[in-house]
């Protein structure tokens, strides 16, 4: 039988540039597996304070927040939570009686990879980017103890910023890198991504990929980026972006919801929100 939505029906929301159907099937997953009234759709905007504060006024009661708006909306928010204050960079809103807090769940959730695939905080890394999502990565990386990491990134003036902010080394170009200070390869940029001018692109050079131990790809659609299609054929222990997705989806939607899915619940939505 199809959820009935009614008058009582909490709204939750994601805004981002390119909005996709990941998080809206995920959650609405969810719902409905826990009968849940409460209804999940993407939106884009071209007024990000307004559409900020449509969430206060409306009662929205949750908001991802996806890129190009990660930092340039913390404005607008009446309070932060740790896992954004460090990093200045936010995915999640929560609409409590008018007033929003904002939380990183991208920091949340990498910060729990780490721990669930053991990477030792010793273990030399390159990050490349330096947006939003990079900001959470690497701070999530800094916090767990990592400080040999380099910052690859075009942008020289983001890319030296967040480099400083943690203590890290910033390149323009990974070439510079030599291989034994690459073991761990992290994407944060589009490459990759469908969509993006650089969507049948590898993230990183043949090289560093056959020199890294660990290759860490944060795009998660399609899930089987170039670099992870080629990381996988010479056997690199992989994190893929879906990784990252679905935990910090389960993360907001604990947020959102206060209930706690079982396990195969999650990987039963994870699964759905993929084929969309």
């Amino acid at each position: 039988m199809a959820r009935i939505i009614n008058k009582d029906t909490t709204v939750c929301m994601s805004l981002s540039a390119r909005p996709s159907n990941f998080g809206t099937r995920f959650h609405n997953y969810l719902y409905e597996k826990l009968h849940l009234n409460y209804l999940y759709k993407a939106f884009t905007t071209n007024n990000l304070k307004d559409a900020i504060y449509g969430i206060k006024a409306l009662g929205i009661r949750g908001c991802a927040i996806s890129m190009p708006y990660k930092e340039a909306c913390i404005e607008f928010i009446d309070e932060l939570d740790d896992s954004v204050k460090s990093i200045q960079s936010i995915n999640t809103i929560v609409n409590t009686n008018h007033h929003l807090k904002a939380y990183n769940t991208d920091y949340i959730a990498v910060a729990k990879l780490i721990v669930e695939n053991k990477i030792d905080n010793t273990t030399p890394f390159v990050l490349k980017g330096s947006g939003g999502m990079a900001n959470a990565v690497i701070g999530a990386f800094y916090d767990a103890g990592f400080k040999n990491g380099i910052i690859a990134a075009r942008n020289q003036q983001k890319g030296e910023a967040l480099a400083k902010r943690y203590g890290y080394k910033w390149v323009k170009d990974e070439q510079e890198i030599l291989p034994h200070q690459a073991k761990l390869i992290i994407n944060v940029t589009p490459i990759g991504m469908l969509g993006a001018i650089e969507f049948e692109a590898l993230a990183f050079p043949t090289t560093m990929i056959k020199n890294a131990d660990i290759v860490f790809d944060v795009v998660a659609l399609p899930v089987d980026t170039p670099m992870i299609k080629y990381a996988q054929k010479i056997n690199k222990i992989i994190i893929s972006g879906a990784d990252v997705a679905v935990l910090q989806a389960l993360e907001q939607f604990v947020l959102y919801t206060g209930v706690t899915p079982s396990d195969e619940l999650v990987r039963q939505a994870g699964e759905f929100a993929r084929q969309g």
